[in-house]
């Protein structure tokens, strides 16, 4: 009974010792499964459905952004520069170097530094963004959200939405406003 009960013990022990490291890796290395909250991203995420909004859960793939390369258009996590325990999620709209005609922000136009973007939510007159907080360090973005995972009636692979042209890098608009 004795010796049993030291054998389980061994191998509970060493399969902890085994899981939560490659687990914590994984998560920290690949990427991880989150709620997603609010109505910011919609209609890309969590859809107003019979009168309430649904709540996505979207996976976050934290190996695709830890080179920095972003596109326009895509939903990405970030810290939020304005209250650091806070992680956002959101659409870069502009790169480094791009003009960007705002929505709300102090500037009609910003230009958009090097090492920086412009992310938006979806739902513009719902979302805490750069339309409040100006440009974010690309330093701030941890993960590419690439899929919805749950609920299983809304799987899908999310797909990078182009920008509103008219937004941005056009000099010319921005020049006749």
């Amino acid at each position: 009974m004795i010796r049993s009960l030291r054998n389980l013990r061994r191998l509970l022990l060493g399969t902890v010792t085994f899981a939560v490291p490659v687990t914590v890796s994984f998560i920290d290395l690949v990427g991880c499964v989150v709620k997603v909250e609010g109505i910011s991203m919609q209609p890309a995420l969590n859809p107003l459905g019979d009168g309430r909004s649904a709540v996505d859960y979207v996976f976050l793939n934290r190996w695709a952004a830890s080179a920095y390369h972003f596109q326009r258009g895509e939903i990405v996590s970030l810290r939020s520069p304005s209250n650091p325990d806070q992680n956002l999620i959101k659409r870069i709209v502009a790169l480094e170097g791009d003009l960007v005609k705002t929505l709300a922000y102090k500037e009609a136009v910003v230009h958009i530094p090097s090492g920086h973007c412009w992310v938006e939510g979806d739902h513009h007159k719902n979302s805490m963004d750069s339309n409040f907080f100006g440009p974010v360090s690309l330093g701030l973005i941890s993960a590419k959200a690439s899929h919805i995972v749950w609920p299983p009636s809304r799987w899908q692979r999310l797909t990078i939405q182009a920008s509103e042209e008219h937004r941005v890098n056009c000099l010319d608009t921005f020049l006749e406003s």
